[in-house]
């Protein structure tokens, strides 16, 4: 976290931007408007990673993993995707048209890696990087100058931005909250165990049942289901939900029902397209000590581990 004497002189530097370059002024409030927090950026970088590691089909949710020319690709993903998803305008010479402004986009997967064309010299760019093992991502505006630029090139003329001028890059957002890759990060021992069964609905089974408390998108339901109809394997009537429920385990989808129960419970409630599984114990009605969420007219809590298994209890009906 910035100490507050830098992120003054941050804030400061960034109202002098504002100030001199109407254009970048123009463009930055136009991207603040169209995504207040972020969130729609970050969705987007999420997705495009997933798109690239395309685990339904291979498995793989590592980067590392992925072909040469796959990661090669990456930044036009990016920028298509953020293209569809803000419906920016073609620019008439760089990638984009924002507030009226020609705008290129370059992403990176590496912090200062942007590569930028002999052509965006003094036009604005846009600069994205992801890094999905620091689950975290930046973007940001430059007014491209020559002088700022790395004098090494590649094959194709692209020069980096030199690490002091960093500084001038206008954050719109910096080092933000990627939504977690979770089978990245899950326990070494607890993925292996995962990946060892040997169906798509057993691997669930023990997906939900090992990352407790964590919110699990659908692409991380794909990658370990492997299967068509991966949504199928989580719900009940024979999905990890009826499979765990013996088991004391709730698997809580994005509808307002479940969201509320997760909130009661004080466990991360599951956004759109999430699920967040957890155990859970009855508890007395006289017990106030710990969050709890009235189910089936008991009361439940999140089960400690020395807490017997019992049945969990059936959740709300669906409502959105």
């Amino acid at each position: 976290m910035l100490q507050p004497d830098i992120s003054a002189a941050v804030n400061v530097r960034s109202q002098v931007f504002l100030q001199e370059d109407p254009e970048l002024a123009a463009v930055y409030a136009r991207l603040r408007q169209l995504d207040p927090t972020g969130q729609r950026f970050a969705a987007v970088l999420r997705e495009t990673v997933d798109q690239l590691l395309n685990g339904e089909v291979t498995g793989r949710y590592d980067w590392k993993d992925l072909f040469k020319t796959e990661k090669t690709h990456a930044g036009t993903i990016v920028e298509i995707n953020l293209q569809r998803e803000f419906r920016f305008d073609d620019g008439a010479e760089m990638d984009y048209r924002i507030a009226g402004v020609d705008v290129d986009c370059k992403y990176s997967q590496t912090f200062g890696g942007w590569m930028i064309p002999p052509e965006a010299a003094g036009h604005l760019c846009l600069l994205v990087w992801a890094d999905d093992y620091r689950s975290c991502w930046s973007a940001g505006l430059l007014r491209i100058d020559r002088g700022w630029l790395n004098t090494g090139n590649n094959r194709d003329k692209k020069l980096t931005v030199k690490a002091e001028h960093r500084n001038k890059i206008l954050w719109l957002w910096h080092n933000a909250e990627l939504p977690e890759n979770v089978l990245l990060h899950l326990d070494p021992v607890d993925r292996a165990a995962v990946f060892a069964q040997k169906s798509g609905q057993t691997r669930l089974n023990e997906l939900f049942r090992r990352a407790q408390g964590r919110r699990i998108g659908r692409n991380v339901v794909r990658t370990v289901a492997q299967q068509k109809d991966y949504m199928k394997r989580v719900r009940g009537n024979g999905g990890a939900r009826s499979a765990l429920r013996p088991e004391g385990i709730l698997i809580m989808g994005d509808y307002d029902s479940h969201r509320a129960v997760a909130a009661s419970l004080g466990v991360p409630v599951p956004g759109e397209g999430e699920f967040v599984s957890v155990r859970v114990t009855e508890i007395s009605a006289g017990t106030t000590a710990r969050p709890a969420a009235v189910l089936d007219g008991r009361r439940w809590a999140v089960a400690m581990p020395e807490d017997e298994p019992c049945v969990a209890p059936e959740l709300p009906k669906h409502t959105k």
